[in-house]
């Protein structure tokens, strides 16, 4: 019997659920997976061989697939991982043959606010503590990338500095002339560290490396993370690796990892990171886990691989987007599946009645406070007005030509007329509706919505591409300000007005997708502003190039690639059992 998750922990009822879990082979057995093909991680955690299971099945059709996104979210978050996993754990119910895939959660979200995106209550990702705290080694394996690529950047400039062209050339080096003041790279850790955010690096004498400014961001924003979720196979990311540009040297050319000779060990660090990871919901479904970009700095998606695997392994595949419909559905749309060619059959927008009382007008919730007693009372206008920020994503998501569901992530606090309302307005703009209580009952509180998006599945859609790849970049930033986000136009800084010209001349840059960074908890690039806000213009500061993604970064609003770490972080609840090793607190 499960636990009651209005009584007890998420980490409590995983710890209760996962002395009932499936064995990796269990899960292998049921996905008709051979032996070769399953890698175990221990019992309940196995790598997916990805080539041997595409080579196997390419010609078996693929199953459906399904895109779960949201409204704007609260700084709370509004469930989409518990989506995902109710949705799957619903079509199970249904005896339908259904995956999810996620990303792998950051370490820095989970030992600070907002914790480790394996779902809660009844609709969980277990094992529990494995997928919050490193899982396989994938994210390890990227900072180790990624860093040595700043390795062979920062000791190649010192050995220039120290060095003659003459004692450079037997060493079978030449000179780089590397601009100390044009890095771009720089280093990555899997926490919310402020205090990195901006460092200087060589202090000490000539032997110490060359004195220069430096920062730490977040892993999931690297590029390397990046790559990881896009990349087709080993021969790609080696590729795409090889053209990531680290720094300019002092006439402004571009000095990539292949100039540093290092491509090939960083790709060393990630060959076995590029096969997904198999873990299992609370009612034993298969999940697959990779990679774990966020969507407001960074593509917000699993891996383009792992929805291939998990397409030809079941009828339906349900994958995660990051944050709402604005940027993490919109980097599905328009980055994910042109790099995949995969074509989804339905998107679903998670909603729930507290974040709608949010944009209609409610006080904000703050992390690590309790919620303000207005959420604990009805109140329908709060809703109606809020429900505004709803219909903006449902738009979005039908401008894509994706038959959309709203699925009203119920929390038994809300009430008939509340939901009530939300129901009446959505299915008046065209969108089917769905109530689903996964959180609470598990797969039996979400056949309403498993019902509604196998519907949705079954008709026919017309999806196309909000840009073609010829559309100038200052178009494209233009189209997804004013016809997503609803910005009257951009505006930009002398520096990215200067990048925008210099990158509009480069033949490069067209064959690239447009990757926008802003806040995630506003339509705007301003937090602050809720619902759907009108009469504002999207301030571009910066724009990045990250040629090994694919990617052109257009950076918006007051945003940083490194969070920072809140007064009253989750590890201050995360401890371990000494008699049995088992971990509590993580949720």
């Amino acid at each position: 019997m499960a636990l009651d998750p209005t009584k007890h922990a998420d980490w409590e009822i995983a710890e209760e659920a996962e002395s009932r879990m499936k064995t990796v082979y269990e899960l292998g057995e049921k996905l008709g997976l051979e032996k070769e093909e399953l890698l175990p991680h221990g019992h309940y955690v196995a790598k997916l061989d990805y080539r041997k299971i595409l080579d196997r099945l390419k010609d078996k059709p693929d199953g459906k697939y399904i895109d779960v996104t949201a409204i704007t979210p609260t700084p709370l978050g509004e469930g989409k991982s518990t989506c995902v996993m109710g949705l799957v754990q619903g079509l199970g119910k249904r005896n339908k043959s259904a995956i999810g895939a996620i990303r792998q959660p950051s370490g820095g979200p989970t030992m600070n606010i907002k914790g480790s995106a394996a779902g809660g209550g009844l609709a969980q990702c277990l094992p529990l503590t494995p997928f919050s705290l490193g899982l396989t080694g994938d994210i390890n394996a990227i900072m180790n990338a990624h860093n040595l690529g700043m390795v062979a950047l920062t000791s190649r400039m010192q050995h220039e500095t120290n060095y003659t062209d003459e004692q450079l050339a037997k060493r079978d080096l030449k000179r780089l002339d590397i601009h100390p003041n044009k890095v771009e790279f720089g280093w990555i850790i899997d926490f919310c560290a402020q205090a990195l955010r901006n460092i200087t690096v060589g202090l000490g004498g000539k032997m110490d490396g060359l004195t220069m400014q430096s920062h730490f961001a977040i892993a999931v924003s690297s590029e390397i993370m990046a790559i990881l979720s896009v990349a087709r196979d080993l021969k790609d990311m080696r590729e795409r690796i090889g053209k990531i540009v680290v720094a300019y040297d002092r006439q402004d050319r571009p000095i990539t990892t292949t100039d540093l000779d290092v491509a090939g060990a960083m790709t060393a660090w990630m060959v076995e990171a590029l096969n997904p990871n198999l873990l299992q919901t609370i009612e034993g479904q298969p999940v697959v886990v990779h990679a774990g970009p966020f969507a407001n700095i960074a593509i917000g998606q699993s891996s383009v691989i792992a929805d291939r695997v998990a397409l030809k392994l079941a009828d339906y595949n349900v994958t995660e987007s990051g944050f709402g419909a604005d940027i993490g559905f919109e980097k599905f749309w328009n980055l994910k599946c042109r790099y995949s060619n995969l074509k989804p059959h339905c998107a679903v927008v998670v909603a729930t009645i507290r974040a709608l009382k949010c944009h209609g007008g409610a006080p904000l919730p703050v992390p690590g406070r309790p919620m303000p007693a207005e959420y604990g009372k009805e109140n329908v206008g709060w809703v109606e007005e809020g429900t505004q920020n709803l219909l903006h994503h449902i738009e979005t998501v039908k401008k894509a030509g994706i038959n959309p569901v709203v699925c009203i992530n119920a929390f038994y606090s809300d009430t008939d007329n509340e939901i009530k309302a939300v129901r009446r307005l959505c299915e008046s703009a065209g969108a089917r509706v769905a109530v689903s209580r996964h959180w609470q009952y598990g797969g039996d509180g979400a056949l309403e919505f498993a019902d509604a998006v196998v519907d949705a599945c079954e008709e026919e859609n017309d999806f196309r591409f909000l840009y073609d790849l010829d559309t100038p970049l200052s178009r494209r930033i233009e189209l997804i300000a004013t016809e997503v986000y609803g910005a009257d136009g951009v505006s930009y800084s002398p520096a990215a007005q200067a990048k925008l010209q210099r990158m509009e001349a480069d033949p490069e840059i067209k064959e690239m997708g447009t990757c926008m960074v802003k806040s995630h908890l506003s339509l705007s690039h301003d937090p602050s502003l809720k619902g759907v806000p009108k009469g504002w213009t999207l301030p571009v500061r910066d724009i990045l190039s990250y040629k090994g993604a694919g990617f052109v970064v257009p950076v918006a609003g007051a945003i940083s690639l490194m969070p920072g770490t809140a007064s009253d972080p989750a590890y201050r609840r995360i401890d371990v059992d000494v008699a049995t090793g088992r971990v509590k607190g993580v949720f």
